[in-house]
């Protein structure tokens, strides 16, 4: 989910689907996949534009410290993404008439992220996370805030 906390019409939403591989011992782990994201910007008195984000994504997560059984672990990482984004999926002209200046582009970014994950089993994990993308080659909000909750599946 991504929102600004008291600004319920900014507020938005994400899905992902990522693939994840451990890198050795020290449970690293690199991830590959895709986003999308949608917010919302606050137009007159009960309106809204929404501004939505494709994007593909390559990050490194660097395991931090867990408990001694790993059943948590805390992860921070950084990751690389690109995408398109779509401003009021490309209608520049609103309801009322008003010009949209912001205008559908190709975007690039980076992001920074805090993770947590807790083992239910040996093959269902839940966990929670917070990401701070760094958005360029927009018109709309260059950082963005995402936190919210995963699932995770261990294939072996």
């Amino acid at each position: 989910m991504s929102c600004c906390i008291g600004k319920s019409r900014d507020c938005g939403y994400n899905v992902g689907v990522f693939y994840s591989v451990i890198k050795g011992n020290n449970a690293n782990t690199w991830s590959f996949g895709g986003e999308y994201l949608q917010t919302n910007k606050p137009y007159g008195e009960k309106g809204r534009i929404p501004v939505a984000q494709f994007t593909g994504e390559v990050g490194y997560n660097l395991h931090i410290i867990s408990n001694y059984s790993q059943t948590f672990l805390l992860y921070g990482g950084v990751s690389a993404l690109g995408g398109y984004e779509t401003v009021n999926w490309g209608k520049q002209v609103l309801k009322d008439g008003a010009t949209i200046g912001a205008n559908n582009a190709f975007i690039y970014s980076g992001a920074l992220t805090v993770a947590t994950d807790f083992y239910l089993s040996d093959h269902f994990i839940l966990g929670a996370h917070v990401k701070e993308r760094f958005v360029f080659g927009n018109d709309t909000d260059h950082f963005l805030t995402q936190f919210g909750v995963h699932v995770k599946f261990v294939i072996e």
